[in-house]
């Protein structure tokens, strides 16, 4: 599965949300989120910006598989599914 090219910041952290990620704080438009799923803290910043860039998005993307462990792929078939 390709990554979505109509993704914004907002509905990206509500996906997040799913993987256990909260916000933590916000600077301007940038958001960080926080997540202890693996029992260490992983922080990630998403801009707050509508549709993000598909390079940022899979910076994300591969950042959040690495730290849950999960094969890329996998995880945007989860992230993503409807």
């Amino acid at each position: 599965m390709k990554i979505p090219r109509d993704v914004g910041g907002e509905q990206l952290i509500q996906l997040l949300g799913k993987f256990g990620y909260s916000v933590t704080r916000q600077t301007g438009s940038h958001i960080r989120l926080t997540s202890s799923a693996r029992g260490t803290e992983h922080h990630i910043t998403i801009p707050r910006h509508n549709p993000l860039k598909v390079g940022t998005l899979s910076g994300i993307v591969k950042d959040v598989a690495s730290y849950l462990e999960i094969d890329r792929q996998q995880f945007i078939v989860d992230l993503f599914k409807k």
